[in-house]
């Protein structure tokens, strides 16, 4: 290794042809080098622990030269946000990223930039919402921002989160709405992985430059935002609505035209692992996949027919997918590192809706697990199959590795 490439054994993690270098390098300047490699315009962002080192890198790379991109210091997420937003209505490529808090100060502008069809690209650092504070994973930042019409998509991997990032932009032009590529703080963020970079003029055979057909120009004036009286404003939603619908086609699509391209097949609604014949099916997103997989390899080993399913998107959630490779199952665990307060883990209580109208349902069972950063070992997943193994009905909210006496698995 030299300067943090790798120079040698590169054959294990890249295809020459595609491929510029290798770096091992953490998941924040993972999403720092995808947003170099999509020629964005515009980049704006409030630092907050652990989303800091994606635009610090970003800084760096618009200082040398290395990337051509205006670089907007702002007092706020809610600014960064309000300054994307901006940048995108005038035909400007623009991304942002942040984590938690941050991502909540945004909540009202993640509803402007959905409802004037803007394609922002926004990384989120999986974080922790206080109060009490906490700077580890935790899903629930991102999950509360899900009604207001952003995709959203998970990444397991260094690599996945730079190859989710490009082809974010893709789908995000597309189909005109923003998308949100989540990774799990410092699980990804701060730990270093080996990265191929794609060569640039193969990025840009990709995801060509973006020239709306609509945009603020002192050339072609237009009006943009105004009101929307009821008899209008109904329509425009079904149509965010239909554009979503219309994502689940898509994303399949571009994962497809990137691996054509780039030689490596990251993308897609889900990813499945031993799921045809399973008769017990674990559900995750993130990195908590990762482990999972070894411990179905165990479970398979001792002839117990375990699978799995990873969820790479949640908005728009995958329903017809979802159905096809879950539905075969007879037992199914979601394993949530997130909580919808008085109700369930919000992955579970997704899928459970997913399958509710199929004649024949599975029983499925919802865990959190891993909140405030807290590991998600193998031995954790373990408990999780053999609890569902010997369950004889469904439960909602099953706890995981409480630290007091209450913890009944």
């Amino acid at each position: 290794m030299e300067n943090g490439v790798i120079t040698a054994g590169l054959e294990k993690y890249f295809n020459p042809e595609t491929t510029e270098e290798v770096k091992v390098t953490e998941g924040t300047h993972a999403a720092s080098y995808a947003v170099g490699l999509a020629r964005v315009k515009v980049i704006s962002a409030y630092p907050i622990t652990p989303q800091t080192s994606i635009v610090e890198k970003l800084s760096e790379m618009c200082a040398s030269g290395e990337i051509d991109a205006e670089f907007i210091k702002v007092e706020s997420e809610h600014s960064a946000m309000a300054c994307v937003i901006g940048s995108e209505s005038t035909g400007a490529r623009s991304f942002t990223a942040t984590s938690s808090q941050g991502l909540a100060l945004m909540h009202e502008e993640l509803h402007w930039a959905a409802g004037a069809r803007l394609p922002v690209v926004m990384v989120n650092v999986n974080r922790a919402l206080g109060a009490p504070w906490n700077i580890w994973a935790d899903q629930s930042d991102s999950l509360a921002q899900r009604d207001t019409g952003w995709v959203q998509l998970y990444a397991e991997s260094n690599q996945e989160v730079l190859d989710m990032v490009l082809q974010a932009y893709r789908l995000a032009e597309e189909i005109m709405l923003p998308v949100m590529v989540n990774m799990d703080a410092f699980f990804l963020s701060h730990t270093t992985e080996p990265v191929a970079i794609p060569k640039q003029h193969l990025v840009d055979q990709f995801l060509p430059g973006y020239n709306p057909k609509f945009k603020m120009d002192i050339k072609d004036p237009r009006a943009f935002g105004g009101l929307a009286t009821p008899d209008r404003y109904m329509e425009l939603r079904y149509n965010i609505q239909k554009s979503m619908e219309g994502a689940l086609d898509l994303i399949p699509k571009i994962a497809d035209e990137y691996d054509a391209i780039i030689k490596r097949h990251h993308g897609g609604l889900v990813e499945e692992y031993l799921t045809e014949d399973a008769e017990y099916l674990l559900v995750t997103s993130g990195t908590i996949t990762g482990t999972s997989r070894i411990v179905v390899d165990a479970f398979r080993n001792k002839g117990i027919k375990v699978g799995l399913l990873k969820m790479r998107v949640f908005r728009p959630f995958p329903v017809k997918v979802v159905q096809e490779s879950a539905g075969r199952a007879k037992k199914i665990a979601v394993i949530d590192r997130n909580i919808s307060f008085g109700q369930s883990g919000i992955f579970f209580n997704e899928l459970k809706s997913a399958l509710y109208n199929l004649e024949t349902r599975p029983l499925i069972n919802g865990y959190v697990a891993g909140l405030g950063g807290r590991d998600v070992t193998p031995s954790t997943i373990e408990k999780v199959i053999n609890h569902l193994i010997a369950a004889e009905k469904g439960e909602d909210l099953i706890w995981m590795e409480l630290n007091y006496e209450s913890d009944e698995i």
